[in-house]
């Protein structure tokens, strides 16, 4: 049963909350999240951060003009109050569904989306870039980045600060404060904002300072260009250092973000201000609701749950994730100088055990994925194991010091991409559907994806015997449920598993696209049609000697992958194939040239013609003669 929500349903677009009175805003603040609460429960999607900023979305669009005022999200996972203000309340039940909203800010989805997020610690870049163009084009509009905490760790959001300070343009940044990103929050710029935010002597001192400037007459005198500086010096002394102010920003706060009134105040006065300003507000993840707030990591994204609750609605099943950690854990008990790095994604990648057990040989960097690459590099160079943990689609983030830091080097560093192919409901900006691509043409790498659970332990217990950079990629989610092995197999380097022998067709597969092969080769096989079906296990090396094999026997390949078709597996098969000089009639299949919308995985795969029903009649379409070769059989007769 739908609950009540009187004033929320009055509410169609920002315009209609600007005659509000401030109770009545926090009335509507309360209806937001019951809202929302009630409509994340039923599809899942990033329900703490967008909870935590309720009450400073209203602010927002209260004091600001969109879409006039540009507005951008960095990541967009808090936007949920955004979109519900901007005239996509009645859709809210199709989040993240496929056909229904993005979980993420879509310009294609409405004007009110100024730029299109998904990744971290971008939007203080695309707002100065937005503010430079409006200066350059003599118009007039207000540009505001709201960034969180935990993408303030990014390094490009550093670089855009000391860019943004440099040129001095009329920009807004609002940092959203709540001392998560999905787990808590690490790192040097985390204790620096601490220490703002808890240290109240600043603020007295500055406030005092304030006051007793404005009754100095005369305010060009010597005495008061005097007093001036004293006040910044007060704040260099009480504050350790004042850094946002010294990469040429004026720095407003902290600000309680749950308080309307003063949220309104403020952003109205920074409103009227020059230059770029960054406003300091201190808000809760998962405000409003007890479970979000107990389990912050858990409701950063979860699936569909019992509101009243919090409770996941879908049974737990072992998952890759968790297979790779539990094996990363029985690994580093054999070998002490396997260390594990994360960037801000310790629960997400496997590594909660890991980091409890060894907290000396764990490191979570925050986000900031080059660097973690790089400094597994320098690890590697002093003779430890380091291990890589992350996200497909956060990987090509740092793709120059893959190269550059680690291939150049040939250093043992092991990354276990989690999240590699459809991800799902969180869409093309999460999809890990790039990486065999862009891994494939660098140097000295090993790439391997697993097809099951063990093949992931085995993987990685082989990993480290390799004197190289190795990539292991496997899937989000449950995995094959196979009964999962305590004991581990070292796989032979660069060698694929022949499943199945056969003579019409050889079908290659990789990863998690094997096990729809295997059905692929069942339905073809019942037709009368010979598969051969080959578990490929490396991407790099190639197994030559079977592909050689395969060659002179078979007359036809299919390569099936869960990875964008350029410059992915099969088009490592093709050029082998190529450079050899076989003349094997191929099909390629796998992800084509374009983005894939967000949904649930399944049904992406309908709509890529990714089933095993739509492949096997893909093939039969493709070398129709398969099907009078086989009816020939079936008679008795020899072939054609």
């Amino acid at each position: 049963m739908r609950l009540m929500y009187p004033l929320l349903d009055t509410i169609n677009y920002p315009a209609d909350i600007k005659n509000l009175a401030y109770s009545q805003l926090d009335q509507l603040a309360d209806e937001i999240r019951a809202f929302l609460v009630e409509n994340v429960s039923l599809c899942g999607g990033h329900l703490g951060p967008s909870l935590g900023v309720v009450e400073l979305t209203l602010a927002l669009h209260y004091v600001f003009d969109c879409p006039g005022d540009r507005m951008v999200w960095d990541v967009g996972h808090q936007s949920y109050t955004h979109k519900i203000l901007t005239g996509r309340r009645e859709r809210m039940n199709t989040l993240r569904q496929f056909g229904g909203l993005a979980g993420f800010p879509k310009r294609e989805e409405s004007e009110y989306d100024s730029f299109n997020t998904g990744h971290s610690s971008t939007s203080i870049s695309a707002a100065l870039g937005m503010a430079l163009a409006r200066d350059l084009q003599q118009e007039a509009y207000s540009v505001i980045a709201v960034i969180g905490d935990g993408a303030l760790t990014g390094g490009m959001s550093f670089e855009a600060l000391n860019h943004a300070g440099n040129e001095g343009s009329d920009l807004i940044i609002i940092l959203n404060d709540n001392e998560m990103s999905i787990n808590k929050n690490v790192g040097a710029m985390s204790s620096y904002l601490n220490r703002l935010r808890t240290d109240p002597r600043y603020f007295k001192s500055k406030r005092g300072l304030e006051e007793a400037l404005h009754k100095i007459p005369l305010l060009g005198s010597p005495l008061a260009r005097g007093l001036a500086g004293l006040k910044d010096m007060v704040k260099y002394v009480m504050v350790a250092g004042s850094l946002f102010e010294s990469l040429g920003l004026t720095y407003v706060g902290p600000v309680k973000g749950h308080d309307m009134d003063e949220l309104i105040t403020v952003l109205s006065n920074v409103k009227q201000m020059k230059g770029p300003v960054l406003v300091h507000t201190i808000t809760e993840k998962g405000h409003g609701y007890e479970p979000a707030i107990q389990a912050p990591d858990v409701f950063h994204g979860i699936g569909p749950f019992d509101a009243a609750t919090g409770k996941p609605l879908k049974k737990r099943v072992l998952t890759y994730t968790q297979v790779f950690g539990d094996a990363l854990l029985r690994a580093a008990a054999d070998d002490e100088r396997i260390v594990a790095i994360t960037a801000a994604m310790t629960s997400g990648t496997g590594l909660t055990a890991f980091a409890a057990k060894w907290p000396e040989r764990f490191f979570d960097v925050g986000i900031c994925e080059q660097h973690a690459v790089t400094l597994a590099a320098g690890m590697a160079s002093m003779g430890l194991r380091p291990v890589v943990c992350i996200y497909s689609t956060f990987l090509q983030r740092a793709y120059d010091q893959l190269v550059h830091d680690v291939a150049l080097q040939n250093l043992p560093v092991v990354f276990a991409i989690d999240r590699a192919g459809l991800v799902g409901e969180d869409g093309p900006t999460h999809h890990g559907v790039f990486d065999l691509s862009y891994l494939r043409s660098i140097p000295n790498f090993t790439i391997m994806a697993a097809a099951n659970e063990n093949e992931l332990a085995d993987m990685l217990h082989t990993a480290f015997t390799v004197k190289g950079p190795v990539a292991l990629r496997y899937p989000r989610g449950a995995g094959e449920a196979v009964p999962v092995r305590l004991e581990r197999s070292l796989l032979p380097l660069g060698k694929a598993e022949r499943v199945r022998h056969g003579d019409d067709i050889a079908l290659l597969a990789v990863g998690r696209a094997f096990s729809v092969a295997r059905d692929v080769a069942q339905l073809l096989e019942s037709s009368g049609i010979s598969v051969e079906l080959i578990n490929a296990r490396f991407i790099k090396p190639l197994d030559v000697c079977l592909l050689d094999d395969v060659a002179g026997r078979i007359p036809r390949i299919v390569t099936l992958e869960e990875n964008m078709l350029g410059g992915g597996f099969g088009s490592a098969v093709l050029e082998y194939m190529a450079d050899s000089g076989y003349s094997v009639d191929t099909l390629r299949i796998g992800i084509p040239d374009e983005f894939v919308e967000h949904g649930r995985v399944e049904l992406l795969f309908d709509l890529l013609n990714f089933g095993p029903s739509d492949i096997a009649a893909r093939i039969v379409s493709r070398w129709p003669e398969l099907a009078e070769e086989s009816l020939r059989r079936k008679k008795g007769y020899g072939p054609a």
